[in-house]
């Protein structure tokens, strides 16, 4: 219903405040509460629907697999039913979202150190994501915010008031931008979060003013002379350190105030002093007086002084509306906004009370640089005081509205008229009890508190001044003389100047104490942003600091050692409030500061990159992670990437490119990490044996061995991602990642090569991954790869080939096999032609591509010839270590002790003759790996020679090393268990010196390994399936091309028992 405006309010119940508020103010409410101020905006900088299209063009995609998945998502997402399907889509998002809930923390758990200390927090209701995520949508907003800043594209004091703006926005959006209704638990829950934002917001602005707003200098078009009181307050508060922080202080408390009132004017359609004209004119009293009624408690004048004059009171009615006018006139005081209070005195009535609140003609007296530019030259000012001397009237007229507020006091008086006049004169016990709220007091206590000290700074200047009068002309003049009087000691009262603190510890400490300021405001002390604010005041970054971690840093308990248990809105504020300050105090801070600010700040930033990561914002992680040490840096992206190794190529492709925005691709800095050292970390340990606890049998511990092939080759898969254009050299990063890509998967394809000589159909899946992955950026013109100076890529792709060539025959082989496996379960005579003829057709093309593979006339197959760039010297050494399980034939794995490592050793040095032994000192060392119960770590070293280690290597075998290790690959170990072979899990080779500080790669021995292993294999494999054709008496040819084959080039490469076999002896 809609009020009449011209109707009066004296009817409304005094009592019922919610109906007289709504009155007297508002007049009527606005509904505004489906205004969001986040709609329309776009709240992430890369949106998760629609990634294909975006209305104008079909974006690039970095490779074929990324581009898949995208349409994946695509389409899943795709509403074809329209509402229909809304209700199932929103509960399936739910219980993605729940699923994801419960595996944040144990997924932390394992790599990160997260641990739950409890059950994570579960959703009661699923709402829109905007305006119902309780805040969560800061994370990505500051990110970008902070992002743009250390790229140089806003300044840091900006960025600070861009904080304040994100978190007023959210808070708004929270508390009123939601049309839909929450559970009463959840309402909760949702403002006491943006209860917190604005309470940040606070903060962000209190960082603005104490190290963000630049230091003015006073106008000096402006200055007259001789100087104004308020010119000489403005120079005193530019100088003194102690006074410029209380105006920053009074400055920072006023623009919150105001901030607040703007809000309630956005969302409430409200604002204070909305009033009928002329309402403050005491209609009710005069109506009294009219009436004659004899009441010696009510006035019988109608002028302003009467109450006091008279010690009357004011009709009941007159009296609460005069009560509500002071209360509106303290809150736009309490907001710095005395013009609006004294334009709102004047149309209520009441322009003696703007008299009395603004004197000189309405000039500010705020000592400060804006005020100056605001009044002008105030001449009005300059002349009264050429007349009265410097802070005479202004003296006079504090005297004036400190007796008003010790009067009203005295007779009871309404308690809003008491602080308002209290305020003009530093009254602060007048003040204080209408202070429910930590802002209010502070701000009373600080202001009060400049005001005297520009007040006595005032003092001392005109006596000095009237001083230097009187000393020059002889004799005081009757002005000077009452000016001292009035600026001697009974001039300003003691009870005024004892309620001031001595300095900004003390007036904090007064905050704290209940028996000066009401109780709701110490309680406020205690909050955690009243905290950070106070700390911030008294400048103790390093307390500060500590602070922060004690809150946000993890539980003490051996359980959650790794839990944080701060609010993660309060994580987000400490690593920006670290990163600000790094930046803002870079040039200020001493070595003890800035040794705090890093170990504290790396702790800080490393806790939220964690939290942002266990929430899924890996493209958020490497704003903050490039900001931190180097080791923590690597260390970070490492668990990252092994933590997301299994996601889906999307999710992979975030955290590859959070990292390589936000890092260096290499640095010759050690003291930042790039991204070189992160996938170098990442590769390495990818190849490292874990620590590994089995409970399967021993027969399936060798499958889960080579199982654990996927997960070397799934690590490549970082590299072969294509970075985005907007990276430094693009072109060269790119080419470098593909490079590095393949030599990686070179050595893993020895590797893998060692693990599948079985004759099984399982086929090696590391190594098919790895081709997958290579395939297409392989396909992409190779002049970047080649045009490298310092690195030579020809022998590496030359050797891809050979792999990529080598797989492939091995897949037409297994596929053979598969099929004879499977017609051999079945009778001859129910066999069907078909299955016969494939057989044989599978049979054939196996022959074909094996013999392709060894009869090519360009260069044999993985060429091993190396030639070694250093002379023959008594000091160089070849060395090669290897991780690998002993198999028996059935399988299963044996669990090695110190007597099997002792029989093994033995063997190995039986490999060769006791001549050679001593000839090339040959050493072998074989023990239990202390991370794998079911593995054996074997070392060997020998002299190197030349043709072996030192210049060309014509034999092309890998030399003795691999002659001594392949025995064990193929199983024919002498004075062993026969028929144990070696399951390689990472083999390696170098040359080295004698004390083995320089390890240089020796690539050969490995190759040449893999050639005695391979190739022998592959013949055999095809003598196998020669056998097989003549089985079925199809014409073979291919046996007398093995056999020349193998006495023409490639002898060398088989045992004894393999000659054998083959059919030689």
């Amino acid at each position: 219903m809609e009020v009449d405006k011209d109707a009066s309010p004296g009817y409304f119940n005094s009592e019922d405040l919610s109906s007289r508020e709504q009155y007297r103010r508002y007049r009527k409410r606005e509904s505004t509460s489906s205004i969001s101020p986040l709609s329309g905006n776009s709240v992430s900088k890369v949106s998760d629907a629609r990634l294909l299209y975006d209305g104008n063009n079909i974006q690039r995609r970095p490779n074929a697999q990324l581009l898949l998945e995208e349409i994946k998502l695509e389409v899943e997402n795709f509403d074809i039913d329209g509402a229909e399907r809304v209700t199932p889509k929103i509960e399936s998002s739910s219980k993605r979202q729940t699923n994801a809930d419960s595996h944040r923390i144990s997924e932390l758990n394992s790599g990160l150190g997260l641990v739950p200390s409890g059950e994570p927090l579960k959703s009661v209701k699923q709402e829109d994501y905007p305006l119902a995520d309780g805040g969560e949508i800061t994370f990505t907003l500051f990110a970008s915010l902070m992002d743009s800043a250390l790229q140089g594209l806003m300044p840091f004091p900006d960025l600070i008031l861009q904080f304040e703006n994100t978190c007023r926005s959210v808070s708004e959006s929270i508390r009123f931008g939601g049309a839909e209704r929450h559970r009463i638990v959840e309402d909760k829950f949702m403002q006491q979060k943006a209860h917190f934002l604005l309470d940040e917001a606070a903060s962000w602005s209190l960082l603005w003013y104490l190290f963000g707003k630049d230091n003015e200098e006073l106008p000096g078009e402006l200055v007259t002379f001789p100087p104004t009181s308020h010119q000489e307050a403005c120079q005193y508060v530019m100088m003194n350190l102690t006074a410029q922080l209380c105006l920053r202080i009074v400055l920072w408390l006023e623009g919150l105030a105001a901030k607040a009132l703007e809000l309630e004017k956005k969302f409430k359609g409200c604002y204070v002093g909305s009033y009928i004209p002329s309402s403050g004119v005491w209609h009710h009293t005069q109506r009294s007086l009219k009436r004659k009624i004899n009441d010696s408690s009510i006035v019988h004048h109608m002028d302003f002084d009467a109450p006091t004059r008279e010690v009357a009171q004011l009709v009941s009615d007159d009296k609460l509306q005069d009560e509500s006018l002071l209360e509106d006139i303290w809150t736009l005081l309490r907001a710095g906004h005395t013009e609006e209070a004294c334009q709102l005195c004047r149309s209520a009535g009441q322009s003696w009370r703007a008299s009395s609140l603004c004197p000189f003609g309405g000039l500010d007296l705020l000592p400060s640089v804006e005020s100056m530019h605001k009044n002008g030259k105030p001449r009005l000012l300059q002349a009264i005081e050429l007349e009265s001397g410097v802070g005479y009237q202004l003296r006079l007229w504090k005297w004036a509205s400190y007796c008003a507020s010790e009067k009203v006091a005295e007779q009871d008086g309404g308690k809003y008229e008491m602080a308002v006049y209290a305020a003009q004169c530093s009254n602060l016990k007048r003040m204080l009890p209408i202070c429910n709220d930590w802002e209010s007091a502070c701000w009373a206590m600080t202001k009060s508190w400049l005001d005297v000290q520009v007040d006595l700074v005032l003092t001392n200047f005109q006596r000095a001044r009237e001083k230097f009068r009187d000393d020059s002309f002889g004799n005081s003049s009757p002005r000077s003389r009452s000016f001292l009087s009035l600026a001697g000691s009974d001039a300003w009262p003691d009870q005024v100047l004892d309620q001031q603190p001595r300095d900004l510890a003390a007036l904090l400490q007064k905050l704290h104490s209940s028996d000066v300021v009401n109780e709701s405001v110490s309680r406020e002390c205690k909050e955690q942003h009243r905290q950070i604010e106070m700390t911030l005041l008294l400048g103790d970054i390093p307390y500060l600091l500590d602070l922060l971690w004690c809150w946000i840093s993890p539980c003490d308990d051996e359980q959650n050692a790794s839990r944080p248990h701060g609010d993660p809105q309060m994580i987000r504020f400490g690593a920006h409030v670290v990163l600000l300050l790094r930046y803002l105090l870079d040039d200020e801070m001493k070595d003890t500061f800035r040794e705090k600010l890093m170990t504290v700040g790396d702790n800080i930033l490393k806790l939220y990159a964690m939290f942002l990561f266990s929430e899924h914002h890996e493209e958020l992680v490497g704003v903050y992670a490039c900001q931190i040490a180097r080791h923590h840096c690597i260390d970070l992206f490492v668990d990252m990437m092994e933590l997301r190794l299994n996601s889906s190529v999307h999710v992979k492709y975030k955290v590859f490119r959070s990292a390589i925005e936000h890092l260096p691709f290499s640095s010759e800095d050690h003291s930042k990490a790039c991204f070189e050292d992160v996938i170098q970390r990442v590769l390495s340990r990818s190849r490292e044996i874990k620590f590994t606890k089995y409970d399967a049998k021993p027969s399936d511990v060798a499958e889960q061995h080579r199982l654990q092939s996927l997960q070397k080759a799934m690590a490549v898969q970082w590299l072969c991602f294509t970075p985005p254009t907007t990276v430094s050299d693009f072109e060269s990063v790119n080419a470098k990642l593909l490079i590095r890509a393949l030599v990686h998967s070179n050595v893993l394809f020895r590797e893998f090569a060692l693990i599948s000589i079985w004759r099984i159909p399982k086929m090696p899946i590391g190594a098919h991954m790895l081709l997958s992955y290579l395939a297409e950026p392989l396909k992409q013109p190779k002049d970047a790869l080649l045009s490298f100076d310092d690195y030579d890529i020809s022998d590496d792709l030359r050797e891809f080939d050979d792999w990529r060539q080598y797989y492939s025959c091995d897949a037409t082989y297994r596929s053979w096999l598969k099929m004879e496996w499977d017609n051999a379960a079945v009778s001859p005579a129910e066999l069907s032609s078909e299955d016969k003829e494939g057989a044989i057709v599978a049979a054939n093309e196996t022959l074909n591509s094996s013999l392709f593979l060894l009869l090519r006339e360009d260069t044999p197959w993985l060429n091993a010839v190396d030639n070694c760039l250093y002379e023959l010297t008594d000091c160089m050494f070849l060395e090669l270590h290897a991780c690998a399980m002993l198999c028996l034939p059935s399988g299963e794995c044996l669990d090695p002790d110190a007597t099997l490592c002792t029989t093994l050793t033995s063997a190995l040095y039986s490999s060769v003759s006791e001549e050679e032994v001593l000839k090339r000192q040959l050493m072998v060392k074989v023990s239990v790996s202390p991370t794998d119960q079911y593995s054996v770590e074997v070392a060997l070293r020998c002299l190197a020679v030349n043709g072996d280690g030192l210049g060309l290597h014509d034999s092309n075998d890998g030399g003795i090393l691999a002659t001594v290790i392949a025995a064990g690959f193929k199983g024919e170990l002498a004075r062993f268990q026969a028929g144990v072979t070696l399951e390689i899990s990472r083999i390696d080779a170098w040359h080295t010196d004698f004390d083995g500080s320089l390890q240089i790669p020796a690539t050969y021995i490995v190759k040449g390994l893999c050639r005695r292993c391979c190739i022998s294999e592959i013949i055999l494999r095809c003598m196998q399936v020669s056998v097989f054709l003549s089985e079925w008496s199809e014409l073979n040819t291919y046996h007398d091309r093995i056999i020349e084959l193998v006495a023409s080039g490639v002898l060398q490469l088989f045992s004894q028992q393999q000659l054998q076999v083959c059919g030689f002896f």
